[in-house]
């Protein structure tokens, strides 16, 4: 008997590498879902307002709520760091890696990249219309906004972006130090794009949080599509391990 349950053990598929790693996106996928299904809930029943309000109106100056905490350049500096989250960056990034895979020909991975990040935008999109959460208005805004607040698409598509990002990056080097660095990065760049959402007065801690989460849950989510597809597909398994032929 304890030969045959070792026998079994060793069949399993989340023995290997593939499958572990299967495991642990599956993980966290599951994880970032749930965590954003139990935050939409709180904020639709509006049980987060308080401490939302209360956290916007600390970061103003007392008696004078038009005034950010800190000096006059740190509010200039988060206007600039917030940018690195809006579309017109994001796209000018996307459309600067699409290039340089079109240049070397890795259309998979060119397929997979602008995949991800259009469908990262529409879902952002549907979640904001579906909530309906107004902007906060307990604090002037310091920077100009238009659409619904829940979840911050700043928020979501930075996380998006960036950590598929960096997964490619990741691909051209097998030092785990240079991986970890590259992740390291674009959670970095994420975190503060949503603070500054929340120091510039155009979204409440929950609008940020809700965006990561949803972020992370779609970056995650277009991580396994492709770690599946590559165990199916012979030419995007050459295209990470960069077998493929340049022009």
């Amino acid at each position: 008997m304890r030969a045959m349950l070792r026998h079994l053990r060793g069949r399993l598929p989340w023995r290997d590498s593939y499958g572990i790693g299967l495991l642990l996106l599956l993980l966290g996928l599951l994880a970032a879902t749930l965590g954003f299904i139990a935050l939409w809930d709180e904020v639709a029943e509006r049980e987060t307002q308080h401490f939302d309000e209360w956290a916007l109106r600390a970061l103003r100056e007392p008696g004078h709520p038009e005034d950010a905490l800190g000096p006059e350049w740190l509010s200039e500096a988060a206007r600039d760091v917030t940018a690195l989250g809006s579309m017109s960056v994001l796209v000018l990034v996307v459309c600067a890696v699409a290039g340089f895979l079109a240049l070397v020909r890795r259309w998979g991975t060119l397929a997979l990249v602008v995949g991800s990040t259009v469908g990262g935008v529409l879902v952002n999109v549907v979640l904001k219309r579906m909530l309906d959460r107004p902007r906060p208005t307990v604090v002037p805004r310091l920077t100009w906004v238009a659409t619904e607040s829940f979840p911050s698409g700043h928020a979501m598509l930075s996380a998006t972006v960036y950590l598929t990002m960096a997964a490619l990056l990741a691909q051209l080097t097998g030092r785990r130090w240079l991986k970890a660095y590259l992740l390291g990065v674009a959670l970095v760049a994420t975190l503060l794009v949503g603070l500054t959402r929340v120091y510039l007065g155009v979204h409440y801690p929950t609008d940020v949080l809700g965006g990561w989460l949803a972020g992370v849950a779609w970056a995650l989510l277009s991580a396994l599509v492709v770690r599946v597809a590559r165990r199916h597909s012979h030419r995007l398994e050459e295209e990470a391990e960069g077998r493929t032929t340049p022009p």
